[in-house]
């Protein structure tokens, strides 16, 4: 996949055994307190002195995720939401060609603007795709499901 200019990659390499090591026990350190936020103290060089965080629970979910990936061995690449993607980017993205994401824009499936004579694509406008196209996906396998029932 070709990255967004501003995509930020593990330093263009995979976490290393110490990486994994040390996101899988970030992981289960902030499992341990995944009903509720969590309270961390991360040790500020600058002033000698340790510093209390609180996560919240979306930011804890947040970087529990990205734990458990850096802890598997995956890279990871953080996208910025109103990051303007390539045509390219976003195909990659969607996990479709690029010629059908063209169709999918020209049927006006997907909000675009024009950089010159190029498309690009807002992040956010791809993901918003990406959800309505997974929950008709689940409403139409749960349709199936349903009907599978009504014929046994």
């Amino acid at each position: 996949m070709t990255l967004p200019r501003s995509a930020s990659p593990l330093g263009n390499r995979l976490p290393s055994a110490e990486d994994r090591q040390i996101a899988n026990q970030l992981r289960q350190i902030l499992a341990a307190h995944k009903a509720g936020e969590a309270h961390l103290q991360v040790f500020d060089p600058a002033t000698k002195r340790p510093v209390e965080f609180t996560l919240t629970p979306a930011l804890s979910d947040l970087f529990l995720e990205l734990l458990r990936y850096i802890g598997s061995g995956d890279a990871v690449t953080l996208l910025p939401i109103h990051e303007m993607l390539t045509t390219q980017q976003a195909a990659d993205l969607l996990n479709v060609s690029r010629p059908y994401l063209i169709k999918l824009i020209e049927k006006g499936d997907i909000a675009h603007s024009m950089v010159g004579r190029h498309r690009r694509l807002m992040a956010e406008d791809l993901f918003a795709f990406k959800s309505a196209r997974d929950k008709a996906r689940t409403e139409a396998l749960n349709d199936l499901i349903s009907d599978s029932k009504d014929l046994h």
